[in-house]
């Protein structure tokens, strides 16, 4: 029987899926239009769109998951249905959680201001870095997944006899504490690479305000608005990546519970406020962005405002 909770949930998951969906499609058709127009992209609307690209992904992969895994157990734990999942879920979260810290990096190295030579180095060569850092997520996607793989593979072959995998089982249990933190451990090196980026960033313009008060010329310049608003990206950033990563718990602790449903739910409800909530955040933080969103608001409006009309005609 369906509760008021699980009809909260669902609302509240529903919610997420229709705005990341529109936020993150929205990214990707106003930088390909612009690219298509001007035969050209810059790199972060690059990196930009490939992060909305592999979040829309994300999204209906969680999406799936979490239909199969509460409305079909049995097709989820379908062997074949169960490595395929697993290395969706695998690679949509990877690369989402990569290109949001590699857009990080890329605001570092274009905003901040240091003498160091590796930086110097990074900073005047940032197109290769960003490259470079592409081909990183690349090695760090294939260990991450043969990780998974093995560890699939594994538990599938010594349950393989009984023909039939239990969910509730202390085994699968295991099996999903084991993924859960073989996921974890991969999902903090971005998330402190970000953390780490995002704390040069307060020197860097700790250091800039410094010099700034020094020289008699204030503090309300250029390069400081331009380090506060990627500070204010980088730190919506980690905020959000802090939710989505205590959202991994929830499972191993779900398997264990008789409430299985629900913290089901739940932890899909804050993993999925992540790639929702944020490509929100990079549109209202992007001037281009921003205003076409506005303009789709808007229009929105107008044809809800004409269809009230009609009604009560």
């Amino acid at each position: 029987m369906i509760t008021v909770s699980q009809i909260i949930l669902g609302f509240i998951v529903s919610t997420e899926i229709v705005f990341g969906n529109f936020g993150n499609g929205l990214i990707v058709l106003v930088n390909c239009a612009g690219w298509v127009k001007k035969r050209k992209i810059s790199s972060a609307d690059k990196i930009l769109t490939a992060l909305a690209i592999s979040r829309i992904f994300h999204l209906w992969v969680m999406l799936t998951y979490l239909y199969i895994s509460i409305f079909d157990v049995d097709l989820f734990l379908d062997k074949t249905c169960l490595i395929i999942s697993c290395n969706a879920w695998t690679v949509s979260n990877h690369f989402s959680l990569w290109f949001a810290t590699n857009l990080s990096i890329f605001y570092f190295l274009k905003i901040a201001t240091f003498s160091n030579p590796i930086f110097l180095y990074l900073k005047w060569r940032v197109k290769k870095t960003i490259s470079f850092l592409f081909l990183m997520v690349l090695l760090f996607w294939c260990f991450n997944t043969a990780l998974i793989n093995i560890q699939l593979n594994i538990w599938i072959n010594e349950h393989e006899k009984n023909m039939t995998y239990s969910l509730m089982g202390s085994d699968f249990a295991q099996f999903a504490s084991l993924t859960v933190w073989i996921i974890a451990i991969f999902t903090s090196i971005p998330f402190t690479v970000s953390l780490i980026t995002f704390l040069l960033l307060i020197f860097s313009l700790w250091k800039h305000h410094k010099k700034m008060t020094l020289n008699g010329k204030g503090h309300r310049d250029v390069s400081s608005k331009a380090h506060i608003k990627a500070m204010q990206t980088v730190i919506s950033f980690l905020l959000l990546y802090a939710v989505f990563f205590l959202s991994y718990f929830i499972p191993v602790w779900r398997f264990h519970s008789q409430k299985r449903i629900i913290l089901s739910i739940l932890s899909q409800v804050l993993a999925l406020f992540y790639p929702s909530g944020h490509s929100i955040l990079l549109i209202l933080g992007n001037k281009k962005l921003k205003q076409t969103f506005l303009s789709v608001v808007w229009e929105l409006r107008y044809w809800l405002k004409g269809r009230k009309v009609s009604f009560h005609r």
